[in-house]
This record gives structure tokens, C-alpha cells and sequence, in this order.
């Protein structure tokens, strides 16, 4: 059994303190299985405690739908009394919030059992396990994300969102063009304090761009040598954009497809592998030839149909896909292309690696990242040929065959074998369980479109 040392981390807390004597309170942070930020605000006065001894919080915490109901036929709820588990900070994430009035900070949490031992159903947990497969092998992973988020009005029109007036022309933006330094400008000050508030809190966010629809852009996070603190990075960001817009009288989405008709929210994974030496194992002249590149490539295109439901895990997670929006619809992958799965960027050699296009910014990026990670080692151990890789447009190549619903997703995942060698099975089961109850419950729902079609019509 093995809790986190304390004696350093307390070091970590004095210090931070002490930097920051105008620090009244710290919100204490844990994602859920949606990737949804929960947890508990203490004052300043407490935290030395959160690290001596932690916080309790229920197991059933994991077991939460979107709404943030228990799901009870995870056995998280009422079966086990909702019992706590205690939760323990995670190193080098206590840092200012910077869009609070009242001066506080925050720190990401992780849950243990209460004898010490890591809680199964953390997501962090989830992937920590196919992490240490790689340690195992002396393998170290690279990991970068690439997020997606829609700036939109804090008042909807009819319950649907709308572009927010840019503080500069007062107009709402209607321009689908892509990489428009002009339209960063028309928001300039919020995306400024985004990135300000993110070197702030140690968050690698190096690059905002313009995506391909009214006020949608994408932050890219620079890459590091270790695959849970990208995750770390990714969530922290998520609240950082929200918050930051909120200050600026905006709203934000991370909804995969919340306008017909416009580009989704993607979230892109780029993935490097370093040997016991440092070097990047996928480093290579002709990355066609790269025999360790093209098995983790064989892997992750053979666990893809399984590992839908983490990469898209809601109902509008699939109304993303479409060739015309560079959301891929097969296994497929190919050099610097754009269209496939997994795009191998061929800039320098030492910088190949592999670009994860498939999963939508309404993913759990622990989850995305272990589900991704389990193809890779399955890859690399089992030496996994892949296809052939595609030139040109693959929608014009393959026919689509990914799972285009969840419900599908949901029965790939738990049929899988592979993937269940990865991941404890019995989180599969937590995460089917409240999936496919999210499921129901939208299937019984009656939409306007059904109204408009049906109620004086039939």
C-alpha cells in the first residue's frame, strides 16, 4: 500500500503560502468520469491538513451522469452506503486562480481507498495503470493536446447558443475562416488573459489559432514527458478558458457539435515515445520504415472501434463527424494528412510522431489518453501491422466503419478483449453503466424536431 509522501509536498504547500500571503481560500479539484471539475473550497488555514491527512469525498463521485446524478447501477451509490474515499493532492498543481476576486488557488486531487491505495474508478487511476505497462518497458510517452472550444453569448436564443458581439465591432462573427489573425483580434483581450492566465499557472499553453467557424479557436499545449500531467494540463485549461471568458462577459462551449452546420470540437493527442537513452523511438528519415512507429500506429487502429466511447462519449459526440470538417470517420493514417485517423507530421525526423485526430473536446482526456496509450503498447508488444497509408482525401478512400453512435461505441467497448487487458474491466462496467443510462434517457426524451414533423401530421 503506498499514499503519496507528505513531508515534500508540505514543502510545496509552505511555499506556495508564503509566496502568496493574499491567498484566503483554495478550491481542492477532482474530474469526474465526464472530465467535470468537482470538489471542495477550504480556507488558506486548512491546506497544510489536505496534506497531512487529505479529503474525503464519496466513491460515488465517479459514478455521476452529465447531470451530476448517481447512477446506481454502477454499485458506486446507495450499494456501498455511499461511502468516502479520501482524496490526496497532486504534486505541482497547486497554483493561483487568476479571474478570482477574492484571491484563491486551487489544487488537483486524486482518490484512494482509505487504506492507501489508488481508487480504481479515478480516471487518473485508469490511465496510471496503462502507464505503468510503458515504465515496465523503459519506455517514457510524450504527450501534447490540441483543444477546441467555441466563445459564445451567455444568453441563448431559444435554448441554442449564439456567437457572443465582439467587444471591438459590436457584431456577431459569421466568418468560417480558418487561421484569420483578424478574428483573433476581435477577442484579443480574453484570448490575451487565456494565455496569461495559463503561463500563470504553469499551463504549456504556447499558441491560440482561429478555427474554421464563428468564434471557435483552439489552444495547443506543448508537449511533456509525461502523459498524466498533459491530461492535468488539459482539465485545468478547460476551467481556465471558462472562467477567464465568464470575466469577459462571454460564455464558453466544449460541446462537440453545437452548431448545425459548422466544425466541431475536436480534441487532438499528439504522441512521441522516448527510449531508456531519451530518444524518441519513432525518429526516422522515412517514418514508413520506422518499424516501432508503424506497430504503435497497428495498434491504436486496431483498438480504434473500442475505444469510441471515451473518445466520444456523449449523444453529440457523433453529430461531429463529416469529411467536410476533418473529423475521421475510419482507421486510416497517413503522412502529413490531414483527413486520416492518425497523421504522422513529417517536419524534422527527430520530431515524428503521432497525431490522434478522432476525439471530440467533450472527452475525458484521462480516458482518451489511456485508451489511446493501450492501442500503442498493444502495437509495440504484439508488433501490429498496419494498412497501408493513405494519400490524398481518405473520405474518397474508405467507407466509414468507426461506430457512428454511441450506442454502438458502448457494445464495441465492452466486447473488447484488448482493451480490457488495459483497463480494469470493472471500470468498463462503471463507465457502460452510466453511459448507456445517459442514453436512456435521451431516447425517451421528445424533441422540437419531432413535434414540428409529427404533432399535426400523421
Amino acid at each position: 500500500m503506498s499514499v503519496p509522501p507528505r513531508a515534500v509536498q508540505l514543502n510545496e504547500a509552505n511555499a506556495f503560502l508564503k509566496e502568496h500571503p493574499e491567498v484566503l481560500y483554495v478550491d481542492l479539484l477532482i474530474a469526474d468520469m465526464n472530465g467535470v471539475v468537482r470538489g471542495k473550497r477550504i480556507e488558506r488555514t486548512s491546506l497544510h491538513k489536505v496534506y497531512e491527512k487529505g479529503i474525503n469525498l464519496p466513491a460515488s463521485l465517479f459514478a455521476l451522469d452529465i447531470n451530476g446524478s448517481t447512477v446506481e447501477s454502477t454499485g458506486l451509490g446507495l450499494d456501498i452506503g455511499d461511502a468516502d474515499r479520501i482524496c490526496f493532492p497532486i504534486p505541482d498543481t497547486l497554483s493561483n486562480e487568476p479571474w478570482q476576486k477574492r484571491p484563491t488557488a486551487q489544487l488537483l486531487m486524486t482518490m484512494h481507498e482509505l487504506e492507501g491505495e489508488p481508487f480504481f474508478a479515478d480516471p487518473r487511476e485508469v490511465l496510471r495503470q496503462v502507464v505503468a505497462k510503458f515504465d515496465e518497458l523503459g519506455l517514457t510517452i510524450c504527450a501534447a493536446f490540441e483543444l477546441e472550444f467555441y466563445l459564445i453569448d451567455q444568453e441563448n436564443v431559444n435554448g441554442r447558443p449564439q456567437p457572443p458581439r465582439s467587444p471591438i465591432s459590436g457584431k456577431r462573427p459569421h466568418s468560417t475562416q480558418v487561421y484569420l489573425i483578424d478574428d483573433l483580434d476581435e477577442y484579443v483581450d480574453c484570448l490575451q488573459d487565456i494565455l496569461e492566465g495559463a503561463k500563470e499557472q504553469g499551463i504549456p499553453a504556447d499558441a491560440i489559432v482561429k478555427e474554421s467557424a464563428p468564434a471557435q479557436f483552439e489552444v495547443n499545449l506543448h508537449h511533456v514527458a509525461d502523459p498524466m500531467k498533459a491530461c492535468d494540463y488539459a482539465v485545468l485549461l478547460k476551467r481556465l478558458i471558462k472562467n477567464i471568458a465568464y470575466d469577459h462577459e462571454m460564455d464558453t462551449t466544449f460541446m462537440a457539435k453545437p452548431y448545425p452546420g459548422q466544425a466541431g470540437n475536436g480534441l487532438h493527442v499528439h504522441i512521441s515515445i522516448l527510449d531508456k537513452d531519451g530518444k524518441n523511438i519513432f525518429t526516422s528519415e522515412d517514418p514508413e520504415q520506422n518499424a516501432a512507429l508503424r506497430h504503435a500506429i497497428g495498434g491504436v487502429l486496431e483498438t480504434l472501434p473500442a475505444s469510441m466511447a471515451f473518445l466520444c462519449p456523449n449523444v453529440n459526440s457523433y453529430r461531429r463527424f463529416g469529411a467536410q470538417f476533418y473529423v475521421p470517420n475510419s482507421p486510416c493514417w497517413g503522412l502529413d494528412n490531414r483527413t486520416v485517423a492518425l497523421r504522422v507530421p513529417t517536419g524534422t525526423p527527430d520530431a515524428v510522431r503521432i497525431e490522434h485526430r478522432v476525439a471530440g473536446a467533450d472527452a475525458n482526456p484521462y480516458l482518451l489518453m489511456a485508451a489511446v496509450l493501450a492501442g500503442v503498447h498493444h502495437g509495440l508488444t504484439n508488433k501490429v501491422e498496419p494498412n497501408e497509408p493513405v494519400e490524398g482525401n481518405s473520405y474518397e478512400q474508405n467507407e466509414q466503419s468507426l461506430p457512428n453512435n454511441l450506442r454502438d461505441a458502448l457494445r464495441e467497448l465492452d466486447d473488447s478483449e484488448i482493451l480490457a487487458r488495459y483497463i480494469d474491466p470493472k471500470y468498463i462496467d462503471i463507465f457502460v453503466a452510466c453511459k448507456e443510462s445517459e442514453l436512456e434517457e435521451f431516447e425517451h426524451s421528445i424533441s422540437d424536431l419531432e413535434y414540428n414533423w409529427y404533432l399535426h401530421t400523421v
